[in-house]
């Protein structure tokens, strides 16, 4: 009996160890090496290469409305989703219970008792907090709803790999992507801790394609269905002039083309970077590019959330790697009045890319993330003055204040090495 336990024990230790081994596992394709600058950021064969070599292509007669924080936000969605009149695409990773989240169940349940077609994709872990009333609610109403990667014995190594997309879409029309969950912290104008600072993008015109392609991307991974027609990709006429495209990756589909994106606009910059981040973690080679774009004489200003980040464990983990990035002159500034959940990369106030991206290696090779970039100066400029409003709330850290940081903070940096991808 005892040879049996043992026997046993054995093999479940095995099991437990090649889940945490696949769970940690990062892409086969690799970028190890850093890039030449050959062309800047405005120069047509950048945006060749975005378009060809890294993502869809780049489609012009675009729209796009800016929202800022929930008082704008949420009205925005809501309404969206209220006039709905053939289907409902909707992909996030927070969906909390709460008033914001109940509010979104009534009109989603209005929408689906009035014969729209409404599909939610959820992340299992990022939906955690949402009562099973709400999805029962939901679901009796006819809103078909799929848990993304959900606790089973055949998904255990896959629950790493979570979806942190945000994209809706209506009637295959109107799109919306930004930072913002479905939950109360959302809501306001992040006029105090309790409510965060956040922007979201409603886009009209023919890039709203990919962002139903971006959809049906996960949920046929899920469902095995696909979801086809003209109420899901009616023909788009130009609403605009901006030239755009919606960026995404995965694990499972090839999640360093994001990080590869993000390093070939950092490459290309040769006036500025400015980068508004909810969490920002980059690796050695990222931080390298930074570094040689400070050489070029590319100011770059990077704005991240103080002490009202939602993540102690990321605010300590990321102070590590400043010192470098410090002393190159690159300029990071600590947003103080709540926490910052923007995700905003501005370059040479030509190219805006804007989603779901954390500028941290989970973002980069773990998450299945959605960013759409914009190239259009007036809407650079638009966001450059969104960004230095942003950062007139902020405090400057120096080089020094890194250097004399606390010895046990420096010793939880060094023991959270280990685990700084899964952050």
């Amino acid at each position: 009996m005892a040879l049996w336990w043992t026997v046993a024990a054995s093999v479940a230790a095995t099991l437990v160890v090649a889940i945490v081994v696949i769970n940690f596992h990062t892409p086969e394709k690799k970028i190890q090496h850093q890039i030449s600058h050959l062309y800047g950021v405005a120069d047509p064969q950048f945006e060749w290469e975005m378009g060809t070599l890294l993502g869809p292509a780049i489609v012009q007669g675009n729209n796009i409305t800016a929202l800022q924080n929930g008082d704008e936000i949420f009205p925005a969605m809501l309404g969206a989703i209220r006039a709905a009149k053939s289907t409902i695409n909707f992909e996030t990773y927070i969906y909390w219970s709460g008033q914001t989240g109940e509010e979104f169940e009534r009109a989603l349940t209005d929408r689906a008792r009035s014969g729209v077609k409404v599909h939610l994709m959820l992340d299992w872990l990022g939906s955690e907090k949402m009562s099973s009333q709400l999805l029962s609610d939901m679901r009796d109403a006819g809103v078909e709803i799929e848990r993304y990667h959900a606790l089973h014995w055949y998904s255990l190594g896959k629950l790493n790999n979570r979806t942190h997309r945000k994209v809706l879409i209506i009637d295959g029309k109107v799109g919306f992507i930004g930072g913002v969950g479905i939950a109360d912290q959302w809501t306001g104008h992040a006029q105090d801790p309790d409510h965060w600072r956040d922007m979201h993008f409603q886009i009209e015109g023919p890039v709203v394609a990919q962002f139903q392609a971006a959809f049906l991307d996960n949920w046929i991974k899920t469902t095995g269905r696909v979801l086809n027609g003209d109420s899901y990709f009616p023909q788009l006429a130009r609403v605009g002039e901006l030239k755009m495209h919606l960026f995404m990756s995965s694990p499972a589909g090839g999640s360093e083309s994001m990080r590869l994106m993000y390093l070939m606009a950092i490459t290309a910059a040769e006036q500025s970077i400015d980068i508004e981040a909810a969490y920002f973690m980059p690796d050695k080679l990222m931080s390298r590019e930074l570094i040689k774009a400070r050489a070029r004489g590319v100011r770059i200003r990077i704005l991240l959330p103080d002490k009202h980040i939602d993540s102690e464990t990321v605010r300590i983990a990321t102070k590590r790697d400043w010192g470098p990035l410090l002393k190159s002159g690159v300029e990071i500034h600590e947003y103080d009045p709540t926490m910052l959940h923007c995700k905003m990369l501005i370059f040479d106030h030509y190219m805006v890319s804007v989603g779901s991206t954390n500028f941290d290696m989970r973002s980069f090779e773990l998450n299945d993330e959605a960013s759409l970039n914009v190239y259009d100066a007036d809407f650079a400029q638009r966001m450059t003055e969104v960004f230095e409003t942003d950062l007139k709330s902020s405090t400057p850290y120096e080089y020094q204040k890194w250097q004399n940081r606390p010895l046990m903070e420096k010793m939880a940096e060094v023991i959270l090495i280990p685990i700084k991808s899964q952050l």
